[in-house]
């Protein structure tokens, strides 16, 4: 009895330790929220964030565009593609903020990434989402900050070679020092908040995965039929909660950059246009950001599609490994009595000495499903695999499944015209 209870306050205390640390990081996340602006807690936040929004991504890039604008300077300084570098990264951060701002007072945060109802998953999900929450800031900080890093560079070496060829006012350190800056901090203001909502899509599929890989086990001990259902519908509707937040946000983001894309190419490729990385250097690092934002989004949804529909595979092989077994009787149902252990594993010393399986998880094995002898009955668990088979989980976009099969040919057309781009802009002459 007083193992028992010292084995309930120690997973107590593991448990409630994963929790604190859940509340550490999701105050680092909202802590990066009021660092961009974007928390909308009260009247007076809100005030703040919209006014920081309309500054940043409309006031200085419209105001940069006309009082920048240099008709009589040199090829390298006229910045031909700046109003699609411009209009492009404005209408993303206009996309980002609506739906950053919808879900913060539509949801808040704890509700949005699910963190009410994780106390009730197992440890290994709390364990790996608090993990992933953590890594979450600094692929925020991985993506970003080669792209800013470029465009500081980039600016500095524009205002800096430009001198007195460029507009100025009053000063010329000081009025290209402050515009320089508030430049910089336009771009890297778009930019954060555009990746930044492609990783709470990320982080939000991540643990989902994590419950997948959780109800895989189901598989492998005795289980009902009712409860696999019941786990079933739980993700199933996580999912589907999870799609229909980010779907609209999804669909435009493919739309724009797709259409970003075409309108850079449609820029650079007639053959008057003498394009070169000075000319076009903004151009290169927003679609690198744009395009990176959009794979984040695809990858994340096709991973934990191919999760969700390997269930499919995973119960088919549970049914046919408990149908081949030697103790299932005439009439579809197991026998009761306890069978030993070598005689429910007889096949699984074909699959043993395979090596190369060790880097695959529960959904994703060749492996034998180990059977007991209470496994349920034949009927039940076709039944099962036909629900399965016909209710498939995963991502969706107005209906349409983001699998691997149909994002392939997305992921081809964006990069043929990402590599294009690439090599029309990076050619100095």
């Amino acid at each position: 009895m007083e193992d028992e209870r010292e084995t309930f306050l120690s997973k107590s205390s593991q448990i409630s330790g994963n929790l604190d640390n859940e509340g550490a990081e999701l105050k680092s996340l909202r802590l990066c929220l009021k660092w961009v602006c974007l928390d909308q807690s009260n009247l007076w936040m809100a005030s703040l964030s919209w006014s920081v929004f309309f500054l940043l991504a409309i006031g200085v890039p419209v105001g940069s565009h006309f009082a920048l604008s240099c008709p009589s300077c040199d090829e390298n300084h006229s910045r031909p593609y700046r109003l699609v570098v411009q209009f492009s990264l404005s209408i993303f951060a206009t996309l980002s903020f609506l739906c950053l701002s919808t879900w913060s007072n539509k949801h808040g945060l704890r509700k949005f990434l699910f963190l009410d109802k994780l106390s009730d998953a197992s440890e290994k999900v709390q364990h790996g989402y608090t993990k992933q929450l953590q890594r979450s800031m600094k692929l925020l900080l991985i993506f970003l900050l080669p792209c800013f890093v470029s465009v500081c560079v980039y600016k500095i070496w524009w205002y800096v070679s430009g001198g007195t060829k460029l507009p100025y006012y009053v000063n010329i350190y000081i009025s290209d020092t402050i515009l320089c800056t508030l430049e910089l901090c336009s771009w890297l203001y778009r930019t954060a908040i555009f990746f930044l909502v492609c990783i709470l899509f990320r982080v939000s599929c991540y643990l989902q995965i994590l419950k997948l890989e959780d109800f895989a086990q189901v598989f492998q001990k005795e289980t009902e039929v009712g409860s696999i259902l019941m786990e079933h519908f739980k993700i199933r509707r996580n999912l589907r909660i999870i799609s229909h937040r980010f779907r609209a946000f999804i669909l435009l983001t493919l739309v724009l950059v797709t259409a970003s894309q075409f309108t850079s190419l449609l820029d650079t490729v007639p053959s008057s246009a003498n394009v070169n990385i000075f000319k076009a250097g903004e151009l290169i690092v927003c679609s690198i950001s744009l395009v990176t934002g959009l794979f984040i989004c695809l990858r994340s949804a096709t991973k934990i599609t191919h999760k969700a529909q390997s269930l499919t595979s995973l119960a088919a092989k549970w049914h046919a490994c408990a149908t081949i077994n030697p103790f299932d009787n005439t009439d579809g149902e197991t026998p009761r009595a306890r069978i030993t252990s070598n005689q429910v594993f007889s096949m699984n010393h074909y699959w043993e000495s395979d090596e190369e399986e060790d880097g695959d998880d529960d959904l994703d094995n060749t492996k034998l499903v180990p059977i007991f002898a209470h496994t349920i009955s034949f009927q039940k668990r076709q039944a099962l695999v036909t629900y399965l088979e016909n209710n498939k989980a995963g991502i969706t976009v107005f209906g349409f499944m983001l699998d691997r099969t149909g994002l392939r040919s997305i992921f081809l057309l964006e990069l043929a015209l990402f590599l294009w781009l690439l090599k029309k802009t990076t050619t100095v002459s």
